[in-house]
């Protein structure tokens, strides 16, 4: 037919199909991430961490761990049965060298509402800690108040921190060891004052699956140079034996971890969580106390 022209269409190539190696470190890497969804989906319906309509301050340190924790919940967002927000908000502790571009930058480029928090908690440290003793307690309470203070200010109604399942573990043995007491860091917490909830949705995640992700994610990582140069903390004493639990008796840490969630208080000592007193008892006479059973005792020497 006259009057009519052809119009050659663009010729668009084919992919290149991935080479074997990085279709197996692709089909890790989506492993992983299906993982870290299913673990932080579960903690959070485990323990009801997010309700809808919440308003979630999400603590973004710069490490891996508080990345992982933010890239997670913003996958889950998408789907949950429930409408919630998310707000990353960083304290700038003002320590030497901080790259202060860094976590905007990230921020901006993933379009998350983030709010940079400066407080210098870094002088506070240095000036009443001696050299050499260890930082990290009066720099966790004084972050942590920065961090309940601007919470209340806006109005947040959980506050996410990034501990993992081996911080969990870390922290009941360092309880056990050094403050002789059962006690460890739950998923989920209530402020002493009561004016705060305190959720960590990574409860369920292994450390060494975090540092895959984040490598694998490629999350600019911000180092703590105020205590990271202190070897010699109790915690970091802690974490050598776990580790050497571990490649010792691969799976112990995961069993440590589910023991923590299956208490018995009755086969433990305490008798401000078990009635041993009504144990076995017969008839309604009450029970001498403890200082009229001491004041029967002998005395050394005596016959």
């Amino acid at each position: 037919m006259h009057g009519m022209s052809t119009v050659a269409l663009p010729v668009i190539p084919l992919a290149e199909p991935l080479p074997p190696r990085a279709r197996r470190a692709q089909h890790e890497a989506n492993k992983l991430a299906k993982r870290l969804r299913h673990q932080v989906g579960r903690a959070i319906a485990d323990f009801g961490m997010i309700e809808d309509g919440d308003k979630v301050m999400v603590c973004l340190s710069g490490g891996k761990d508080s990345y992982t924790m933010l890239d997670i919940l913003l996958q889950l967002q998408k789907k949950a049965p429930v409408n919630f927000e998310l707000v990353a908000v960083n304290l700038d502790q003002k320590q030497p060298d901080f790259p202060e571009h860094v976590l905007p930058a990230y921020l901006e480029s993933i379009g998350v509402k983030y709010h940079i928090l400066e407080q210098d908690t870094y002088s506070v440290v240095t000036r009443v800690v001696p050299e050499g003793k260890t930082m990290c307690s009066l720099c966790s309470r004084l972050r942590r108040g920065a961090l309940y203070t601007y919470a209340e200010q806006e109005g947040f109604t959980k506050i996410a921190l990034g501990h993992h399942r081996d911080d969990l573990i870390a922290t009941f043995f360092l309880n056990l060891f050094f403050h002789a007491k059962l006690s460890g860091m739950p998923p989920k917490l209530q402020s002493d004052d009561g004016r705060h909830v305190v959720i960590r949705p990574l409860a369920y995640v292994k450390e060494d699956d975090i540092a895959a992700y984040a490598e694998a994610k490629g999350f600019p990582i911000i180092p703590c140079n105020l205590c990271g140069s202190q070897e010699n903390l109790q915690r970091k004493q802690v974490q050598r034996m776990m580790d050497a639990w571990e490649r010792e008796s691969p799976g112990r840490i995961e069993t440590i971890a589910r023991a923590l969630g299956d208490i018995r208080p009755s086969q433990l000592s305490d008798p401000k969580l078990f009635d041993f007193l009504a144990l076995g008892r017969s008839g309604d006479a009450p029970m001498p106390d403890a200082h009229a059973w001491l004041a029967g005792a002998p005395e050394e020497g005596e016959a």
